[in-house]
């Protein structure tokens, strides 16, 4: 391995002078900061993690909290989890991944052991539990998620309030008035997982104002739960034409349970999803669909995360704007016979 010595030997510079250009604690001619730099890179010098740790009090270590729990859709939390190591890694920091559910025992765990410089939470509840630790700690902290009250917190979600009012919004512009809302696992409900209850809130909100009729029905998501969860739909609602859909384990089940009843989408009923656009585009209908932006998340999560260890970052709730696009699952609601 290539070690300072050599790199200050290459640059002919003292060994204090390299170690001042990495560190950035004194202030260094331009043309010799460009020289340090260049042999750097033609070395390939990469600075030992444990030195630097130890001159700097930093470890250069986020962690990131994701729980992995059997009712959420492992594939986004993944793909938000990348995102945020991709991002990490170019502001110089590696990621550690907490997936268990630990609640606030994490929380301690890194803020009492020096662990990571700075953490970022997923999965957050309205009421999560962690959130008083945060508070009370110097460590800077984001959160991927809203909960209810925001105060001494930086957050960054999706709107999903809004969401939850265009999906309603396109469907009322189409002329339909029963509306379903086939919603994530009852245990997502249960702990009021804040994406989930937020966009509920805004599109019963948004039906309300629009005199809209709207049945929410959780479901595990597979074939054998969504039929039931239809088969209670169309009992109680019979003239439902109109799905939401927030569960992507649901979204295939689905399109084949309303096929087998002789139900054709768009012509008879038509379906919305709040889901990934690999899993709007890749089902056997092309659904309609606001997109999950899980690696805008990511990527703002950390640059806010790194804004606050820099000491330019300043408490703030980052919500992206919904888009919906209209794709082949949608179409005017059928006549009334």
């Amino acid at each position: 391995m290539v070690t300072l010595a050599e790199v200050a030997q290459h640059a002919g510079v003292s060994a204090s002078t390299v170690s001042y250009v990495l560190s950035g604690k004194r202030s260094i001619s331009g043309a010799t900061r460009q020289r340090v730099e260049q042999s750097i890179r033609e070395l390939g010098y990469h600075p030992n993690a444990g030195a630097r740790a130890l001159a700097s009090s930093r470890s250069n270590i986020i962690a990131l909290m994701v729980p992995l729990r059997t009712d959420m859709y492992v594939p986004v939390m993944m793909e938000i989890a990348i995102a945020v190591a991709t991002t990490a890694r170019l502001h110089g920091y590696d990621v550690l991944l907490l997936t268990g559910e630990e609640g606030p025992d994490a929380v301690r765990r890194v803020t009492g052991s020096g662990l990571a410089d700075a953490m970022i939470l997923m999965d957050v509840e309205l009421a999560d539990e962690r959130l008083p630790l945060l508070r009370g700690t110097d460590q800077p902290s984001v959160l991927i998620g809203l909960p209810a009250d925001t105060t001494g917190l930086t957050c960054v979600d999706l709107d999903f309030g809004a969401t939850g009012a265009l999906c309603v919004e396109h469907l009322a512009k189409l002329g339909h008035h029963d509306i379903a809302v086939i919603g994530e696992a009852p245990g997502v409900y249960e702990r009021h997982t804040g994406f989930a209850e937020r966009t509920l809130d805004g599109l019963r909100s948004r039906a309300r104002e629009l005199d809209l009729r709207v049945l929410h029905r959780p479901c595990e998501g597979g074939y054998d739960a969504m039929a039931v969860t239809l088969a209670r739909i169309f009992d109680e609602r019979p003239g439902t034409t109109g799905f939401v859909v927030q569960n992507e384990s649901a979204v295939e089940p689905l399109l084949a349970l309303l096929r087998q009843q002789g139900r054709a989408v768009p012509e008879d009923v038509s379906v919305v999803a709040v889901c990934p656009d690999q899993v709007a585009t890749q089902a056997s209908v092309r659904l309609t669909s606001v997109a999950i932006p899980a690696q805008e998340m990511g990527r703002y999560a950390v640059e806010h995360l790194v804004a606050k260890l820099d000491g330019r970052g300043s408490d703030e709730v980052v919500l992206i704007a919904p888009e919906l696009t209209v794709r082949a699952s949608t179409g005017p609601a059928p006549a009334a016979s």
